[in-house]
């Protein structure tokens, strides 16, 4: 039997990863995507999430809006910077409920962060207590062995 430096088969991996609760990121991603593209009229061309100890983490690439763009190559950074986070301080209330709705958990506090070249937008929510094993096994297994779990899907994102 062939195994890897860590002493699993890769059979034993592709077991292990087809046991992993992975629906849920995958979902959270697809509602992510969604709500971009329903409330900002565009929505990212990549977003994966990643649930960790007590916080969840969506990174979403690409999509921005032409106006965005334009503004970008004017060097006016500050003003896209600024009217994202107008948006995403309109639209914390119902991404909070979604996120609470799709995890189950309570959520204390959230934040969104847009960064540029490459252009990158972070979603952060924080849970009142830190995340089940079995809850955070998903990430785990993205990071080792699927990088594919917890990633929007394509029909979503294209």
């Amino acid at each position: 039997m062939v195994t890897s430096d860590d002493g699993v088969s890769p059979a034993g991996r592709e077991d292990a990863a087809s046991k992993v609760p992975s629906g849920l990121l995958a979902q959270i991603s697809n509602e992510m995507v969604r709500a971009q593209k329903t409330y900002f009229g565009r929505g990212p061309t990549q977003a994966k999430s990643y649930l960790l100890d007590d916080f969840l983490l969506i990174v979403m690439r690409g999509g921005f809006l032409p106006v965005e763009r334009t503004m970008l190559e004017a060097g006016k950074e500050d003003i896209v910077r600024q009217y994202r986070q107008d948006f995403e301080n309109e639209m914390s209330t119902r991404l909070i409920a979604k996120m609470e709705e799709l995890t189950g958990r309570s959520i204390v506090t959230y934040q969104s962060q847009i960064l540029f070249d490459p252009n990158i937008v972070i979603e952060i929510f924080f849970f009142d207590q830190p995340a089940t094993e079995e809850q955070a096994q998903a990430t785990v297994e993205s990071q080792l062995f699927d990088a594919s779990i917890g990633e929007a899907s394509k029909d979503l994102t294209d």
